[in-house]
């Protein structure tokens, strides 16, 4: 007998109520999946989630990577949420920095992989670093605010060693 949710559509847009409570199973049964093992490619996520009969496809997988804030990183995928969790350690989120660029004498732009802006701006802002001002951010960037010039330097020069790790 097969799963009902196989004769489901993926897109809780076109189903309502029961296509919203699908696509969030579905996207918990990702995190999972996501958790418990070392997967690298979307073809690999999609098989196993059509194992757990969820009817998906590679670029309904794909959106809900994006919407999880899920980034590659190094050859397996990881949630953003689980990455920042120690935020004490930006360490450990500096996988997620692709750029950063000062923007006036105020304002530094970070980018991030996409999906991943709002753990790293939340693993700034827990590390009270007194020269930040403030953090805005969105899907890949955010925009770091601090008082003074000299402020924003001792930002960037932060920013830019986990840069490179």
């Amino acid at each position: 007998m097969q799963n009902a949710r196989t004769f489901m559509h993926t897109d809780h847009h076109q189903n309502g109520a029961a296509g919203h409570r699908l696509a969030l199973d579905r996207r918990d049964a990702l995190k999972r999946i996501i958790r418990a093992g070392e997967v690298g490619r979307q073809a690999e996520l999609v098989r196993l989630l059509k194992r757990e009969g969820y009817a998906v496809t590679q670029s309904s997988v794909s959106r809900d990577l994006r919407d999880l804030g899920v980034a590659k990183v190094g050859d397996r995928y990881v949630l953003a949420e689980d990455a920042a969790a120690p935020v004490a350690d930006l360490s450990v989120v500096a996988a997620f920095v692709r750029a950063v660029t000062p923007a006036g004498p105020n304002l530094t732009v970070v980018r991030t992989t996409t999906g991943s802006a709002q753990s790293v701006a939340l693993a700034i802002d827990r590390s009270r670093w007194p020269e930040v001002v403030g953090t805005l951010s969105g899907d890949d960037t955010i925009f770091i605010a601090t008082a003074t010039a000299r402020a924003q330097r001792v930002v960037l020069d932060r920013l830019r060693s986990l840069e490179s790790r």
